[in-house]
């Protein structure tokens, strides 16, 4: 399921390096916007069926791909 989250994630950045780097600050480089994770809140959703509303996570909450990576983790665990 990890895999699979990273790869939703690296596609919608349109760059493998969030899956090698998942420290990487996702909205300081570029690699992800609002726009971009409320597509990968949808991806996710439809591909993994964990649920993420964006109104329930702030953007420090998610900065990082270990970050998006633990909390759709949790959110599959429920």
């Amino acid at each position: 399921m990890e895999e699979k989250i990273l790869e939703l994630l690296a596609q919608i950045c349109e760059d493998d390096a969030v899956k090698e780097d998942t420290q990487m600050e996702l909205f300081e480089s570029g690699m992800l916007d609002s726009l971009g994770f409320a597509e990968f809140l949808v991806e996710l959703e439809d591909q993994c069926g964990i649920v993420i509303s964006p109104s329930e996570v702030e953007r420090k909450d998610i900065d990082t791909p270990a970050k998006i990576l633990t909390l759709a983790m949790e959110r599959a665990e429920k």
